[in-house]
């Protein structure tokens, strides 16, 4: 096991650095310079502030210059916000996507195994044909379109929820619930896929012969090797939202991570775009990182073919 996760480790090392070299040279080579206002300033002042920020050095100088920084937990200032802390921002913005992520996938999930297992159990009845419904409507209806049927219908014309901000709890229930209809059609199908054939397994039949309580078989051995498929899907889901929506996030003007990322893209502010570019990355290799060591825990043959290769 500790050589397993001892590669799992590496390949997650090796990648981020990847991505934070090539979000460096690329973002550097979109137009224009962090400066406002650029075609107002003098020759003079431009270059006088593009070497306060040492933005004047050639690429590969600033590169090594900010690895250097980031090795020490220094992301930098932001070049747009008042000279802002990029890590106080991301703090800032994570937290109300965080919340709102959160609510989204446990909701997600928890309808979805249910729903998934009683479509498995209840095969060919009104209860399967009602989850797969589900699980193809919420495949198909993009969150954004959900979310702003929720703020129209629910917050406008009926004024049961909050339709915009975040300034009580309750503003972030339709939020979390138009994000968590994906995560639902995805656990569903998967769960319920997996749980069809597994349940027609001949161990499965060897565990009810050999008198094991209902309950016991459909835990222990139905539903743990069906939750590997779902564990696949569960890692990226998990980033997706608990990182916010770009678009859902705007829709009920949530002050979260999509806002600031594409604010710091619009205005090329190298910083904030390298500081959220590697917080995604983060977040999202570690995820994966964690499924890795869940595949390992649930299923320990996946363990030893690592083992071996």
């Amino acid at each position: 096991m500790a050589r397993y996760i001892l590669k799992r480790f590496s390949l997650m090392i090796v990648t981020l650095l990847v991505i934070i070299t090539a979000t460096f040279f690329l973002m550097h080579s979109l137009p224009g310079t962090p400066l406002k206002n650029e075609e107002k300033l003098s020759p003079e002042l431009r270059a006088q502030i593009l070497e306060q920020y040492g933005l004047d050095k050639p690429a590969y100088v600033q590169y090594f210059k900010f690895v250097g920084h980031l090795v020490q937990g220094d992301l930098g200032k932001s070049l747009n916000y008042d000279g802002r802390e990029v890590t106080d921002m991301l703090m800032q913005g994570f937290g109300p996507s965080l919340l709102i992520g959160s609510q989204a996938l446990l909701f997600g999930v928890l309808i979805g195994l249910i729903l998934g297992v009683l479509a498995a159990l209840k095969r060919n009845t009104w209860l399967d044909s009602l989850a797969t419904g589900a699980s193809i409507m919420g495949v198909s209806i993009p969150s954004f379109v959900l979310a702003a049927l929720l703020a129209y219908f629910v917050g406008v014309k009926l004024g049961w929820l909050p339709a915009t901000g975040y300034d009580t709890y309750s503003a972030t229930i339709m939020p979390s619930f138009a994000l968590s209809f994906a995560v639902i059609a995805q656990i569903s199908r998967y769960v319920r896929t997996e749980m069809v054939e597994v349940l027609e397994q001949d161990y499965m039949r060897t565990a009810k012969a050999k008198g094991i309580n209902r309950f016991a078989i459909l835990v222990r051995h139905a539903l743990r090797n069906a939750l590997i498929p779902a564990i696949t899907v569960m890692g990226p889901l998990a980033v997706n939202i608990i990182t916010g929506s770009l678009v859902v996030e705007g829709i009920f003007a949530i002050p979260g991570m999509g806002k600031m990322f594409v604010e710091s893209i619009l205005n090329n502010d190298y910083t904030v775009i390298m500081g959220t570019t590697i917080f995604y990355s983060v977040l999202i290799v570690v995820t994966l990182f964690i499924v890795d060591l869940l595949y390992g825990i649930i299923d320990p043959r996946i363990r030893i073919t690592g083992a071996k290769e």
